[in-house]
């Protein structure tokens, strides 16, 4: 595959399959603060204890199981409609306007070897 093209779907892809799910509600709460710059200051207090902030999961498993059927749910219909020339146009696009401030996809050499 062209590699221009490539960055193009990766970014749509990215935006549209990724970035606008529900993982958004999850990102809209409020983002500690931490005098340390580690979180090792920041703790979570429960009814049942305080839950270290580098030991917390952040994402409920019914969350993240929400995201992944998301995201997988998004990535199928787009890999379908990568032969409509339309979609693929309103695709890129949409990415172009919604990631300028995104760095540039790189080649990762050595994941998933």
């Amino acid at each position: 595959m062209d590699e221009e093209v490539a960055k193009r779907l990766a970014l749509g892809m990215a935006v549209l399959c990724v970035r606008n799910t529900c993982i958004e509600d999850i990102h809209a709460g409020i983002e500690p603060n931490s005098q340390a710059g580690d979180f090792s200051d920041a703790k979570v207090v429960t009814p049942y204890g305080e839950i270290p902030w580098n030991k917390l999961s952040r994402i409920r498993n019914d969350e993240m199981r929400e995201f992944m059927k998301q995201v997988v749910d998004r990535i199928y219909t787009v890999l379908l409609r990568l032969d409509e020339p339309e979609f693929v146009e309103r695709m890129n696009n949409y990415a172009l306007r919604m990631t300028k401030a995104w760095d540039e996809p790189k080649k990762l050499t050595d994941w998933f070897a």
